[in-house]
């Protein structure tokens, strides 16, 4: 039976922005190329992204890219050109739209996910189960807190 020590962070962050900053960055970084690969832009993917499982309103959508309507219009329309996604009437709002993932829009952004999964797995494959539970459970905490 081997004995588990605790690991050596004298090299790693000073404080906890510098440890969520790097960290941060690390997935940024990995995301966006994954996007590339798939000549996408990083809001492109993140579009996809959030339409996996909902197709919300032009302001909703907005609202979780941190972009004005003018932006996710152009955005949306550029999606649209590619075939990702498409406008549906509002069922509640009849000037309202909705943003839904097309056909096409669905397995890019399937095989995104699974590629970005994989990341994240060679990533925290040094964690012990545990260790990984407790990042999902600190970080969903976190985005609760902040209203995410």
């Amino acid at each position: 039976m081997t004995e588990q020590r605790e690991p050596d962070l004298t090299d790693g962050p000073t404080n906890t922005t510098d440890a969520l900053a790097q960290l941060s960055f690390l997935v940024h970084g990995t995301l966006a190329r994954v996007a590339a690969r798939h000549d996408l832009s990083l809001v492109q993917i993140r579009l996809l992204g959030i339409l996996r499982d909902r197709r919300p309103g032009m302001l909703e959508l907005a609202r979780h890219l941190d972009l004005d309507k003018s932006s996710m219009t152009g955005l949306v329309g550029r999606a649209e050109k590619r075939g990702l996604v498409e406008r549906l009437p509002s069922p509640h709002d009849g000037r309202g739209v909705l943003v839904a993932l097309t056909p096409l829009g669905k397995r890019l952004a399937e095989q995104c996910t699974a590629e970005m999964d994989e990341h994240v797995a060679a990533l925290t494959e040094v964690l012990t189960p545990g260790e990984r539970a407790a990042i999902r459970a600190v970080s969903t905490k976190l985005l609760r807190a902040a209203g995410k």
